[in-house]
């Protein structure tokens, strides 16, 4: 029997990566110099190895200009949100980090509400409200303007992951998904490099600079835990793959605690995690 023919078994493949790319991830920001260009590397290491996969998906490409058009617009958002998310967790702990990420799945469900038509269905909208109040009950210190500042960050970052993630569901399906999915890695690096003007020595200094091993294993796992929950999801079925995929967010929380040290509000944290796995159990009712 083909194991990684088992779709839970994808999702624990899913689940190790979430937690590995995200406590090496914040290891990385601890001694990175410049967050652009660890950004930049991290998604060229990871748009490299996830060619590894192209053999196994069918070769395929758009014949249709206009998707090239929303390929592009993809890119950008995908640009902004990545080279967000290394100052976010450059900022904030691992754990909290991995919670503020979730508020990517309200602007999911704003967008479908607003551009799609989808249905307001009452038990979605009372898992948005509780991914909101988890959020408010980790980062809700009265006059810390700098935990404000990274939650401002985190929002505009996940937005613009919604609106990547949107078009990525409409357009993926054109390509070789591995191959796709290579651009939406490396491409982002590219606009990053021009948006910041970073130097080709800004790039070699941080790639001195940066244990060789976190950044391959954040690579590795980024690029492996991307095709792992989309196999979970096609295996599956999408209303139980897509609440306990949430489950990460508990183990992050356990893993910052155990290997990073983060011990502040463990409590929040966890109560926060168990507020996000029942939101997101209520809005794929």
């Amino acid at each position: 029997m083909n194991i990684l023919g088992l779709w839970y078994i994808n999702l624990i493949i899913a689940w190790f990566c979430s937690v590995l790319r995200t406590q090496c991830f914040k290891v990385a920001t601890k001694t990175a110099k410049d967050d652009g260009a660890l950004t930049i590397l991290l998604q060229l290491i990871s748009g490299a190895l996830i060619l590894i996969w192209v053999p196994f998906f069918d070769i395929r490409f758009p014949t249709d200009p206009r998707v090239y058009f929303f390929v592009g617009l993809a890119v950008l958002f995908f640009a902004l949100n990545n080279r967000l998310s290394t100052t976010i967790m450059r900022g904030i702990e691992a754990s909290t980090f991995s919670i503020l990420k979730q508020t990517n799945v309200i602007f999911m469900i704003i967008i479908g509400l607003t551009f799609f038509g989808e249905p307001a269905v009452p038990t979605a909208i009372i898992g948005a409200i509780l991914i909101i109040f988890s959020n408010f009950l980790v980062f809700y210190k009265k006059g810390d303007l700098k935990m404000s500042k990274y939650v401002a960050l985190g929002v505009l970052s996940n937005l613009s992951l919604a609106l990547a993630v949107t078009l990525d569901i409409r357009i993926s399906g054109y390509f070789n998904l591995p191959f796709y999915m290579m651009i939406t890695f490396s491409a982002p690096a590219l606009v990053i490099f021009l948006f910041e003007r970073t130097k080709i020595s800004t790039l070699k200094e941080e790639f001195k600079n940066v244990n060789k091993k976190i950044l391959i294993l954040i690579g590795l796992s980024w690029s492996v835990g991307a095709i792992a929950i989309l196999r979970a999801y096609l295996l599956g079925n999408v209303t139980v793959v897509a609440p306990l995929s949430s489950i990460s967010v508990m183990l992050n929380v356990l893993a910052g605690y155990i290997f990073l040290k983060e011990r502040e509000n463990l409590l929040k944290k966890i109560i926060a995690g168990v507020l996000i796995i029942i939101s997101v159990f209520l809005i794929q009712m």
